[in-house]
């Protein structure tokens, strides 16, 4: 038995995941995973818990060698301590950028469907949201180069996901390359979330940092990361952007504008022991995620008739197409109010998105199960 098989009682513990929704609903939708921590993260937070005094803290050089190191040894990326800039979240860095170096007006190129937080982020400082469709080929989801050179043309930031959510795509080196260029030949900045990166299910499959493909890129890339989704510690807010130039750098930074916080004490203990110690336990994640994605994919095929879905690639997200089975609206309302069991909507993430939910398979296999049974029995 694996220790993610373990079912954990996440009710009154303030849970958004479980607490949105009524206690006969099993809750798949948001993403998060219902896995402990890595016990380095749990002891770690625990003994920087036992010290009384909570005040406002810091990241150490400490942390930030660590993230230099683990960044050069998983992708081969070497970057600078100086250019991490430490925030509470991918979300706030990403509104950061719109903020630092957009006026409204100006487009904002994104591969769609798009998770919702990156759909609505335009939005809010008057910009344009620029739509990159992407399309499912064969079994594996792609991007125009064509049509997405001609968005890119008219757009003054990429919003890139990679690897995507809600899809679970990993772009390709090739692909980022082709993606690189078009953004610098029209002058487009890429502000680039990568939060999933560590949860690639493929063997074989390497996460390529878009800002690692070479110095110029670098120089016009804001990329956001943090240890929230691999090591399941979201709720301790911390995530951190590299930035290359200085004056990027420097202009991205002044855009906390009094509303975006320094990272949570505890966050910083847990980044720190995450990246420096929890590899082994990431090792044994995967392999649980990779089986509860291949069960999954099985199950949707010869259990959920006229539902489709293509493997993802990474997360643990998977994006089902409902169009097929006879569900009249939202296929979200449809299995929470006949099945009990709570999807991200796929209107969210697409316009229009009635036909299509998001799974998060990132909980016990027997959860997974149970799901699936009341999804068929709904139909």
């Amino acid at each position: 038995m694996s220790r993610f098989d373990t079912l954990i009682d996440r009710h009154n513990t303030g849970a958004n995941k479980w607490s949105r929704y009524g206690v006969d609903v099993l809750p798949l939708w948001v993403a998060d995973m219902d896995f402990a921590a890595p016990d380095c993260v749990v002891q770690a937070v625990a003994a920087r818990a036992a010290h009384p005094v909570y005040g406002y803290a810091f990241a150490t050089e400490e942390l930030r060698e660590t993230i230099v190191q683990d960044l050069a040894r998983r992708y081969d990326w070497h970057i600078s301590p100086e250019e991490i800039v430490f925030l509470p979240g991918v979300e706030p860095g990403f509104n950061m950028a719109l903020s630092a170096f957009l006026k409204p007006g100006d487009g904002v190129a994104v591969h769609t469907p798009a998770y919702r937080p990156m759909r609505r982020a335009p939005g809010f400082w008057g910009l344009r949201f620029l739509d990159m469709p992407l399309a499912l080929e064969g079994a594996r989801w792609s991007a125009d180069a064509d049509g997405q050179k001609q968005v890119l043309a008219e757009a003054r930031t990429l919003l890139l996901c990679n690897p995507h959510n809600p899809t679970g795509k990993v772009f390709s080196r090739a692909e980022l390359e082709v993606l690189a260029q078009q953004a610098l030949a029209s002058d487009t900045l890429i502000v680039s979330d990568e939060i999933h990166a560590d949860l690639l299910l493929e063997d074989g499959t390497r996460h390529t940092p878009i800002a690692s493909l070479s110095p110029e890129v670098a120089q016009r890339t804001i990329t956001l990361m943090s240890p929230g989704k691999s090591f399941n510690t979201s709720g301790l807010k911390a995530a951190f952007a590299v930035v290359s130039d200085p004056d990027l750098r420097a202009r991205f930074d002044c855009q906390r504008l009094g509303m975006v916080d320094s990272v949570n004490a505890f966050g910083l203990v847990a980044m720190q022991a995450a990246y420096a110690h929890g590899h082994e336990w990431l090792a044994e994640l995967l392999a649980y995620l990779r089986g509860n994605r291949d069960w999954l994919v099985e199950a949707v095929r010869t259990r959920l008739p006229g539902i489709t879905m293509a493997a993802p690639e990474a997360t643990y997200l998977a994006w089902l197409d409902c169009r097929g089975a006879g569900i009249a609206g939202s296929a979200q309302a449809h299995f929470l109010e006949r099945a009990r069991v709570a999807f991200s909507p796929g209107e969210d993430f697409a316009d229009p998105g009635l036909g299509f939910v998001r799974l998060n398979f990132g909980c016990p296999r027997s959860l997974l199960e149970q799901a699936v049974e009341r999804m068929a029995a709904s139909l």
